[in-house]
């Protein structure tokens, strides 16, 4: 098959082989929730865990086969949008499903951004006032949409550089934890013990730890936005994406494994910064509270950079499509990268960080997290279904295919974790009623403003 074949004809300039496609997916898994919900998961269920990160991972990987057959199907930027449009023609439906997936890589990028500045900061030996640390994120922020400009090559070899970091942070975090297990400082009586709180049963307990676990696991869906960018994306995206998920499966709960074997459940719940703990007390003679901050800083930058990826690339795909204003989905000739929509996603982001800053009130900061992964577990639940839809809908061109049961599953559990029943915090389905309503505000606008195309919108036409 020629890379023309059954990939399109695009504008976007391929950069992306296997390695740095599987760098990708692994750099967006891992971001920053590993660092900071280790010590959270624990506080709910007790020393298992690993079985929220399990669980949280068994999931993805079911919506996983999904997206794979999808984004074999049709190799465009658009993703989970282009999908349900394609599935059932509703352009309300997929202005939403848009907006919610780029609203969700937008909050992530902007908190990330506060969240390397205040590292920043700290690491200087400086006192910031939250100004000043508004300042840094913003700053942050213009430095990433200018990498980002700058070329999707330059976009992924920093991708690059921040996932090794990231990644070796991690390492670090088992390599000292089986160091210290082995010299008999571990008591794994905890690691299979389920100790959970005491207004919660077992399974309402393991439910609510796998929707907080469930955060350190999106990512994944975000790399079908590249599709446009990859090199033979039919042939190279099922095997790097399921090997993208195992690896950080598998590095979640070794490193869950570790924690708790080493410090007891109540220190790591207590902790904004478990790892840290874990590694004081597995090589107490190194100075890790400079050195896992530091390398808290590059994951977080590492998720700000590619969630800016997405959304930009997200929002220049459904352009193209005619779902969005036209003036987004302008190429830079030189650079060959979507500059109107980077300029418009980052103006966003700054907003968001400046919105975030202003914030009294810690908790809703941190249900940010929370209220992500609900809301992309609701688009999951619609990109399920739409494979079963789009069965109808040949291609000219071999693509992966997914068991229908397993789709059908996807959907159920999916929907069932968007629900009150796994016991997740009432501020989440707040934040996400707000973001939502602001989505169909922004909808109504642009149905306004391109009411015309709006009315001839036909799926068959996308791709």
């Amino acid at each position: 098959m020629t890379e023309k074949q059954g990939s399109g004809d695009t504008p976007l300039k391929r950069v992306m082989g296997p390695k740095l496609l599987l760098l990708f997916i692994v750099g967006d898994i891992l971001g920053t929730g590993v660092y900071a919900l280790t010590g959270q998961v624990a506080g709910e269920v007790g020393g298992a865990a690993w079985a929220p990160f399990l669980a949280a991972f068994l999931i993805a990987l079911l919506t996983a086969f999904s997206y794979l057959e999808l984004v074999t199907k049709y190799p465009r930027a658009a993703g989970a949008a282009l999908y349900v449009h394609k599935a059932f023609g509703l352009h309300f439906l997929t202005f939403i499903i848009c907006f919610t997936v780029m609203c969700s890589g937008l909050t992530s990028a902007s908190t990330a951004s506060q969240a390397f500045a205040a590292n920043l900061f700290v690491s200087l030996g400086m006192q910031a006032s939250p100004a000043l640390v508004t300042l840094g994120a913003v700053g942050f922020m213009v430095l990433v949409m200018l990498v980002n400009l700058r070329g999707v090559s330059e976009s992924v070899k920093t991708n690059v550089v921040l996932t090794l970091v990231e990644l070796s942070g991690l390492l670090l975090v088992i390599l000292l934890g089986f160091y210290a297990i082995a010299g008999g400082q571990a008591d794994f009586s905890r690691v299979v013990a389920f100790d959970t709180p005491e207004d919660k049963s077992v399974f309402l307990a393991i439910t609510s730890a796998t929707a907080l676990a469930f955060y350190a696991m999106v990512g994944f869906e975000d790399s079908v936005n590249m599709a446009e960018e990859t090199h033979d994306p039919n042939r190279i995206f099922p095997k790097v994406l399921l090997t993208g998920l195992g690896l950080t499966a598998t590095i979640y709960v070794l490193v869950s494994i570790c924690a708790v074997a080493l410090i007891p459940v109540g220190e790591l719940a207590a902790s904004s910064t478990p790892l840290v703990l874990v590694v004081k007390r597995a090589a107490p003679d190194l100075p890790m509270e400079v050195i896992m901050p530091v390398i808290s800083m590059f994951a977080v930058a590492n998720s700000a950079l590619i969630n800016m990826m997405m959304a930009s690339r997200l929002l220049y795909g459904m352009s193209r499509q005619g779902v969005l204003p036209a003036f987004l989905s302008h190429v830079h000739a030189r650079t060959q990268t979507p500059w109107s929509a980077i300029l418009f996603t980052t103006a966003l982001a700054v907003g968001l960080i400046v919105l975030v800053s202003a914030a009294s009130d810690s908790e809703a900061i941190r249900a940010l997290g929370g209220t992500t992964a609900l809301l992309l577990l609701g688009v999951f639940a619609f990109v399920n279904v739409a494979v079963l839809v789009l069965r109808r809908d040949g291609v000219g061109h071999p693509h992966f295919r997914t068991w229908a049961p397993l789709a059908v599953l996807g959907a159920i559990v999916c929907l069932f974790m968007v629900t009150p029943f796994t016991g997740r915090d009432p501020i989440q389905y707040e934040v996400a009623g707000w973001l939502l309503a602001l989505g169909v505000v922004m909808w109504g606008v642009t149905f306004l403003a391109r009411r015309r195309e709006a009315a001839r919108l036909d799926p068959e036409s996308l791709g």
